[in-house]
This record gives C-alpha cells, sequence and structure tokens, in this order.
C-alpha cells in the first residue's frame, strides 16, 4: 500500500474481499491481512488452501512464510478462538470480567454495568 494512503485498511480489505469472492465465509475468513482457511477434514482443508493459494497468485500477492500458521486445529482470530468444537471467546479478553470483585457500592454496579453493557 502506498504511505501516507489515509484509508488503506479498507482500500486492503476491500482488496481480499475481490480476491477470495465466493471464498469467504464458506472456505475462509479474512479480515484485513489476516487469512483463516477451514477445513472439516485434512484432505479439504488441503483443497480449500489450493483454491486460496490461487487467488492469492492471480492477484499477484505474496505470504510472508514466517507469518504463516498451516494446519492448525485452535486458531486466536479476533478476540475469539477457533477449532472445532466452535467459537468462544480468548480466556484473556474475558479475564476483565470474571476477575471483578463483588460489587458492594451503586457506583461499582454502574461501574460494571458500562463495562458489560452495550
Amino acid at each position: 500500500m502506498p504511505f501516507c494512503l489515509t484509508s488503506a485498511p479498507a482500500v486492503f480489505q476491500r482488496l481480499m474481499d475481490i480476491v477470495l469472492c465466493g471464498l469467504n465465509y464458506m472456505a475462509c475468513l479474512v479480515y484485513l491481512d489476516d487469512v483463516i482457511i477451514l477445513g472439516t477434514s485434512f484432505d479439504e482443508h488441503l483443497n480449500r488452501l489450493g483454491l486460496v493459494f490461487d487467488r492469492l497468485r492471480q492477484a499477484h500477492l505474496k505470504l510472508k512464510p514466517s507469518k504463516c500458521s498451516l494446519s492448525q486445529r485452535s486458531v486466536e482470530f479476533l478476540g475469539h478462538v477457533i477449532n472445532e468444537e466452535g467459537i468462544a471467546m480468548q480466556g484473556s479478553k474475558i479475564s476483565a470480567i470474571t476477575d471483578w470483585l463483588p460489587c458492594k457500592s451503586l457506583f461499582k454496579v454502574r461501574a460494571f454495568m458500562g463495562l458489560t453493557g452495550p
């Protein structure tokens, strides 16, 4: 991306949406430069990996091998843990709520509601 481009993240996300059109949410999850390739079996995972690699190659995009992790059973992605059991919250993200001391005043109740509420 060119330097000083104020909308660089949005432009890159749009590029990734175009490059992986039809695969996003079916074979992979994409957020900016994070791509998670999903599969219920190892063979399906390899097949989908090939599809994503082909799309990236056609768009002349490159991967940095040191940032790639292949064939993982559990992945942390945007504050969630994704594995064969489903999607769960990252333990470190919810510790602020689970470690909250019992509220003994109205001020503390309001602070807790502000933390957990919408």
